[in-house]
């Protein structure tokens, strides 16, 4: 599969089987420029949203629906010409993209965690990725699960160089028999614990990663969506769950 960034970023990976776990000699990590434009943490809305507990206060484990702001997610977008609109409309996240190559994360700000369980239920139009993140660090990176709207799927080391800057290191690209080509309405699932990595599809669990050698222990979870060359594109985020793995 291909995800773009700037036009430029090809994220090459040879299809692997599920038994086979890549290892740090077997992927030549592309370095990028990245422009990280911070996003205001409270979309727009369009009803009044209630009250919302400090990010201090948010347990550790809950269920984000989108029905009050988002002072608890920090946004940024990297790449594309014009920044998507974001929006809180009928208890969901909407994430409208008007350029082509953009991709748009919120990380929850709340809590770091070792091991963890997160989920999201999604819908978009025929024409981009949408996915979740754990073990979000500034200083270390973080794991980043996608499925894209031709129906494969990547997971990703992402990693900041320097202000600005990031290497993404492919862990694992492929197809699967849960995924279907201009579909794009799926409940996406990524458990993280210290050395691997759970996929799942519509709660089905489909791929077990080893990833001792990507070396990431703990971080925050977020979630993530991205526009390709045919725009304009909308992800709908209904839910984002955090639990026990």
């Amino acid at each position: 599969m291909k995800k773009l960034l700037f036009g430029c970023l090809i994220l090459i990976a040879a299809c692997q089987s599920a038994t086979s776990i890549p290892t740090a000699r077997e992927v030549s990590p592309p370095t990028v420029t990245l422009q990280a434009t911070p996003i205001p943490a409270t979309a727009t809305s369009t009803s009044t949203p209630a009250p919302t507990l400090p990010p201090t206060l948010v347990p550790l484990f809950f269920t984000e629906e989108f029905n009050t702001d988002m002072g608890a997610w920090v946004s940024f977008q990297t790449g594309g010409a014009e920044s998507p609109a974001i929006n809180l409309e009928n208890d969901s996240l909407r994430i409208d993209f008007s350029s082509p190559d953009t991709w748009y994360y919120a990380v929850h700000n709340a809590h770091e965690y070792s091991d963890v369980f997160v989920s999201a239920k999604f819908l978009g139009t025929p024409s981009g990725s949408i996915g979740v993140i754990c073990h979000y660090s500034e200083s270390n990176g973080w794991y980043e699960f996608n499925l894209a709207s031709d129906g494969t799927y990547s997971v990703l080391l992402g990693q900041w160089l320097a202000q600005g800057i990031a290497q993404y290191t492919p862990i694992a690209t492929d197809t699967t028999e849960y995924l279907q080509a201009g579909n794009f309405n799926y409940e996406i699932g990524l458990t993280c614990t210290e050395n691997t990595l759970l996929l799942l599809i519509n709660e089905k669990l489909f791929r077990k990663l080893d990833v001792t050698h990507f070396g990431l222990t703990a971080g925050k979870v977020g979630i993530t969506a991205s526009s390709f060359e045919e725009t304009p594109m909308t992800a709908i985020f209904d839910w984002v769950k955090v639990g026990q793995p």
